[in-house]
């Protein structure tokens, strides 16, 4: 039977509990399983722990020297993956149940690459830093299989996803993207122009790492960057909403008028956004400023 590689790509953070709830189901997939664990760059205390899971049947850990970013590890990981099905995970992620791994055997004969959606907790955090992470996962990530079916490449994100190992290294991630964000973005844009069908299912992790506001900022910071970068290099990202709003303002002639009057106004939004009641719709307004920003 087809035997499944999980990767996971390790950074500050303790891998145990997730590497342990793995080989708790691998008797659900029809085949050998292995679980590949590779640390870019975190901190020694962070190494010592997760030293624990080398020693642990299945589990190939690994560390590298130097931190060499999201896309160049997950990279690696797939050229050394043994088996023909490949499984991404964040390193901060957690399983919803018993069945994971059964419910992803149960669909593969579906696509040659199948998503999983991700989950948050219902209930806020009770730290104040974390509100904003949590909020837009809530909103703006945790959504249903059909509602991402529905823009099956555009709903694409490399945590949960499954896909033939094949496909994935014909393809690959773009690595020049050294900062945070759009790596799934490109990927998805890779697979349509490919040919290959993406199928959403219902099986979501549970995201366990959430950011503290200022961290959150700077990586969306980091996409809005990496968005721009893909846009002028590739045309691509011209069908996302921020991006188009952003370029209707540019045709009407209007994007230094917004972007000049958000600035006036800028440490509000930020005060805004690290308080107990972040919007949503403030984040929106600043990541506009930043884009018209870096389009200047």
């Amino acid at each position: 039977m087809a035997g499944l590689s999980v990767l996971i790509p390790v950074y500050n953070h303790d891998v145990r509990p997730l590497v342990r709830a793995l080989l708790a189901q691998t008797a659900g997939w029809p085949g050998p399983v292995e679980v590949r664990c590779l640390d870019d760059g975190s901190e020694e205390a962070c190494r010592r722990q997760n030293r624990e899971v080398a020693c642990l049947p299945g589990v190939q850990y690994r560390e590298l020297e130097r931190n060499v970013g999201r896309a160049a590890i997950r990279n690696q990981l797939a050229a050394e993956a043994r088996q023909p099905w490949l499984l991404l995970l964040d390193n901060d992620s957690l399983l919803p149940d018993a069945r994971f791994l059964a419910r992803y055997a149960a669909a593969r004969t579906k696509a040659p690459v199948l998503s999983g959606g991700t989950a948050y907790e219902a209930v806020p955090p009770q730290e104040e830093a974390l509100r904003l992470r949590w909020l837009y996962g809530r909103r703006r990530e945790a959504r249903s299989a059909a509602v991402r079916q529905r823009a099956p490449h555009g709903q694409l994100t490399l945590n949960n996803l499954l896909i033939r190992a094949e496909v994935f290294r014909q393809l690959g991630l773009d690595e020049s993207l050294t900062r945070y964000g759009h790596e799934d973005t490109k990927f998805g844009w890779l697979l349509r122009r490919a040919g290959a069908p993406v199928v959403h299912l219902d099986n979501p992790v549970l995201h366990n790492g959430l950011d503290p506001a200022p961290i959150f900022l700077q990586k969306t910071h980091d996409a809005v960057r990496n968005l721009v970068q893909l846009y002028r290099a590739e045309g691509l990202g011209a069908d996302t909403k921020l991006l188009q709003a952003a370029l209707r303002l540019q045709r009407w002639g209007l994007s230094e008028a917004v972007r000049a009057a958000f600035s006036l106004r800028r440490e509000q939004v930020r005060r805004n956004l690290l308080s107990s009641r972040p919007s949503l719709r403030q984040l929106d307004a600043l990541k506009l400023y930043w884009l018209l920003t870096e389009l200047r």
